[in-house]
């Protein structure tokens, strides 16, 4: 018969595209589905990161009191870190020559706030722009961007010490809390270096040193040396 048959075709053929369509809201659905658990998933692991994150630049950030020592002319610690260089060193700029040099080393797990040495006042402060090449290196503040604080002792009067704060690979910012013509007293907070960077102390001649290479010490409290 003429046209027979025509109707249930076009019945096939709505069937047919509906079942496309079906099937692909399906696939979509499953797609979506696996993006979301995907998603989920790293935005889980980032969230997770980012708590462990803020919890240790809290840690980095810490700063304790220091027991700060009565005794007569002593010489604190500048920086919490191990001690790996005790020499004679040039220092110019404050001490005007030759001079006594301990240096402090600082990793990420240390203390990065500096405390004033000795009490007395900020005669010098001089910031130098330079490489950030790792802390490790014991003569990394020649080339790595530093602060130089002199300070002018209280006791005994007359003295003078100096400190350079030193930037490393990780460290990239000096933050100096003290001014020029500033009093201070000993152990008082006076900067602070972001991440693992360097301290070195330079005392006279005269000074006799307590510590050791290879001593950690803590800033504010532990007695590097003490000046006649």
């Amino acid at each position: 018969m003429k046209h027979s048959g025509k109707a249930f075709r076009a019945g096939l053929k709505i069937i047919g595209w509906t079942l496309v369509l079906l099937l692909a809201i399906v696939a979509g659905g499953v797609v979506a589905t696996l993006l979301g658990s995907l998603i989920a998933s790293l935005a889980s692991l980032l969230i997770g990161l980012w708590i462990f994150f803020a919890l240790f630049t809290l840690y980095f950030f810490r700063d304790p009191e220091p027991v700060a020592p009565s005794t007569p002319n002593a010489v604190v610690a500048p920086g919490q870190g191990k001690v790996d260089l005790i020499g004679e060193a040039e220092e110019p700029e404050f001490l005007g020559g030759r001079c006594q040099r301990v240096s402090i080393f600082l990793s990420v797990f240390d203390v990065h706030v500096q405390r004033a040495p000795v009490a007395g006042r900020v005669a010098f402060l001089r910031h130098r722009e330079g490489q950030f090449l790792s802390a490790t290196a014991a003569d990394c503040g020649l080339h790595n961007e530093n602060v130089l604080i002199g300070l002018e002792c209280a006791e005994p009067a007359g003295q003078k010490v100096a400190f350079r704060l030193i930037a490393g690979l990780i460290a990239r910012r000096i933050v100096p809390w003290v001014t020029p013509g500033e009093t201070v007293a000993r152990s008082e907070r006076v900067s602070l270096i972001q991440f693992g960077s360097r301290v070195d102390l330079y005392l006279p001649l005269t000074a006799r040193i307590h510590v050791r290479l290879g001593d950690r010490v803590k800033a504010g409290e532990t007695v590097v040396a003490s000046l006649d």
